[in-house]
């Protein structure tokens, strides 16, 4: 059995279904790490996507609770005895706003005490809030989480099965050979990859205005240098819809 919990973490995942899934993954490591009990984690209503889905709604809420069971601690809702202290709001709880990036030991040093203390933290945004660079154990339930916990609900599931099983039977005629189109070519994405396509200086000017107006200042530090060719020649330019 898991020795007792030092209290509960929530988190709210903002930013696309990638960064939801990697915020979730990171979410399960913290709170092992601090032997806390995770919240099923939020996903930010999103002023882009405008997408009202749940956690339950994209992934399998149950198979992901049994499957972290020996390691972690996840639950659905918080205790009524805890909530009353809040007026059964979360957004009166106390929220850590905490720099991209943290480590793990910041989270020790400077989170747990504060969790021990209110027996219930949030996190909110918490999309790239832990460090790549973390000790082994911290490690493991990243991947935990990732590759066994995170399953897609039932909808999700069927649909991806029928998609691969139709690709499958019709790229059997070009010898198992298809084309996938990623539709998401649009101006804030290739704003923040600071890559350079084909639309000459109008394009620059155009591009380092999204820049400022999406993410005022993060381009334009001191000494941040932007070296578009040596993004590309590294391959972490999008794809057009052309290529």
């Amino acid at each position: 059995g898991l020795p007792e919990s030092n209290g509960y973490i929530y988190v709210e995942a903002n930013g696309g279904l990638n960064q939801q899934r990697t915020s979730i993954c990171n979410a399960v490591a913290v709170a092992g790490y601090l032997n806390a009990t995770l919240l099923i984690p939020n996903f930010h209503f999103h002023s882009i996507w405008r997408d009202p889905s749940k956690f339950k709604d994209i992934y399998d809420e149950d198979y992901f609770i049994s499957a972290l069971k020996n390691d972690v601690r996840v639950v659905n809702k918080i205790p009524e005895y805890i909530m009353e202290r809040f007026d059964n709001n979360l957004t009166n709880v106390y929220n850590f706003r905490i720099k991209a990036w943290s480590s793990i030991q910041y989270y020790k040093d400077v989170v747990l005490p504060k969790l021990l203390e209110e027996k219930i933290i949030r996190i909110s945004p918490f999309a790239n809030r832990l460090s790549f660079d973390a000790p082994p154990a911290v490690q493991r339930l990243r991947c935990l989480a990732n590759y066994e916990a995170l399953r897609f609900s039932s909808p999700i599931l069927s649909l991806g099965e029928t998609l691969v099983a139709r690709m499958k039977e019709l790229s059997a005629n070009s010898g198992g050979k298809y084309v996938s189109v990623h539709l998401r070519f649009e101006e804030d994405m290739v704003a923040f990859s600071c890559c350079v396509f084909d639309g000459g200086e109008q394009e620059k000017e155009d591009m380092k205005k999204a820049r400022e107006r999406g993410w005022k200042g993060k381009f334009t530090k001191p000494g941040r240098v932007i070296r578009p060719g040596a993004i590309r020649i590294n391959g972490k330019c999008p794809l057009t819809p052309l290529e």
